[in-house]
């Protein structure tokens, strides 16, 4: 059993914090904003995550897991402070690490006994070195210390499975007695036989964002691939899923839609180009990969305003406004794209999200909220799916057909067959749905029938 700190109560910080306690260490999660602090002493999670808040109550009630503002006190009381604050982007794109040596000067001044380190927000190769330089700076006692990076892998709404079930965990050390410490908090994933990658703080830091990057550039280069099959007269779908078949390639993240967002591949897509020029290399499959992110949005954006400018679409109906499914994380979101872009051509918009609805509510404006799917369709000219919620793959379409004004459906995450929604009466524009295309067109010039 260690004492731990855990510094940040966002997804990684409280997702970690309360992991470990479950593990039957004695944590502290640590914020500064003292309203969030005084929600978790109540129970209350302050963002959607499958099942957390179950496992929080359970470790408070144990005795395991509390909530502090007190920085100081805290880190003077545990041994392993981790540190999970957030890195976002600047206007340059380069990882903002303020937050992050902020909690190292905190270190440096309550170094009053042996404390580990460990670098646990996603930071550009070389911070753990400099983590190390600026405690050494600020602390005031001849006191020992180690620094150590251990990457978080979590996938927003399935994070706590992911912490407990990994496919891998991988921690970075200089000294033997930080790789033993860690070796002890992670002991009982390592009696459950997952795979630890034991290695040097620098080559952790940089399997975080070599690990990210490769999905980021997997979901470009399937959505690329979507709009060839548009070209060519092919269908991403049975595309996607013979390259799935094939068990180097997978079928994870071959799925086609309006490009990736949320909190991690954009912001460390760019921190990745960023501090690989700043080591004198240019990262030309990472340019690639952020490149064509963009392009794909611009395109599934300029499909909804081409709908409402020749139908002459007015309402516009739009299911799911998180960046995916089982979260409702709204960073990066593509809603936040297309939504303006729509008001902007004089649509108006009604909405509806499982969970994300409050989120969006601070962050778009005239927007009507709507109470599910089919109040969200009512009178619509336009629907478009844009996060694909599983109760947006069981919705009557019959049903929407009679309660749109305009039957014109955008499928940005090709949930429903293109055939079966014209045989319904819709107008139904996907991705990559290039053989349903060409038939059309076969048809029109009187070809098959």
């Amino acid at each position: 059993m260690q004492r731990i700190c855990v510094v940040g109560t966002g997804y990684v910080g409280l997702v970690t914090g309360t992991c470990l306690a479950d593990f039957g260490n004695r944590v502290v999660c640590v914020d500064a904003d003292q309203q969030k602090i005084a929600q978790l002493r109540e129970g209350q999670i302050p963002f959607y995550e499958f099942s957390l808040g179950e496992l929080v109550e359970r470790n408070v009630r144990e005795g395991r897991l509390s909530f502090s503002t007190d920085i100081a006190r805290t880190i003077r009381k545990s041994k392993v402070i981790f540190i999970a604050v957030g890195t976002p982007s600047d206007a340059a794109g380069r990882a903002d690490l303020g937050q992050v040596f902020e909690v190292a000067r905190a270190v440096a001044a309550n170094l009053n006994s042996y404390k580990l380190v460990v670098q646990k927000s996603t930071v550009p190769v070389g911070t753990g070195a400099k983590v190390q330089a600026e405690i050494e700076k600020h602390r005031t006692k001849a006191v020992v210390f180690d620094v150590a990076s251990n990457p978080e892998f979590l996938r927003e709404g399935s994070a706590v499975e992911d912490f407990l079930r990994p496919d891998r965990v991988v921690f970075g050390a200089w000294s033997p007695k930080a790789a033993r410490i860690l070796t002890e908090i992670y002991r009982p994933l390592i009696l459950n036989e997952t795979p630890i990658i034991r290695t040097t703080v620098e080559t952790a830091e940089l399997i975080k964002y070599a690990s990210n990057a490769f999905l980021a550039a997997k979901v470009s280069y399937i959505n690329e691939m979507a709009l060839l099959c548009e070209k060519v007269g092919a269908d991403i779908k049975e595309v996607a899923h013979a390259m799935g078949l094939d068990r180097r390639i997978g079928h994870r993240f071959l799925q086609a839609g309006p490009g990736y967002g949320g909190s991690c591949f954009p912001k460390d897509t760019l921190a990745l180009q960023h501090f690989s020029r700043e080591a004198g290399f240019r990262f030309s499959v990472v340019d690639a990969t952020i490149a064509a992110n963009k392009h794909q949005q611009k395109e599934m954006t300029a499909r909804a305003i081409e709908l409402v400018e020749k139908t002459g679409s007015r309402e516009v109906a739009v299911l799911g406004l998180s960046f995916k499914p089982e979260t409702d994380d709204m960073r990066e979101s593509y809603a936040l794209k297309l939504i303006p872009a729509l008001q902007r051509k004089g649509a108006r918009v009604r909405a509806f999200d499982p969970v994300a609805m409050d989120t969006a509510a601070h962050l778009l404006r005239r927007v009507r909220f709507c109470s599910d799917s089919y109040d969200a369709a009512t009178g619509a000219d336009l629907l478009v799916i844009v996060t694909e919620w599983n109760e947006f793959r069981m919705l009557d379409m019959r049903k929407i057909r009679r309660l749109m004004a305009t039957p014109n459906l955008l499928d940005c995450r090709n949930i429903y067959d293109p055939e079966a929604m014209e045989r319904l009466g819709f107008r139904y524009v996907g991705i990559g749905r290039g053989a349903h295309l060409k038939k059309k067109s076969r048809k029109g010039k009187g070809g098959a029938r």
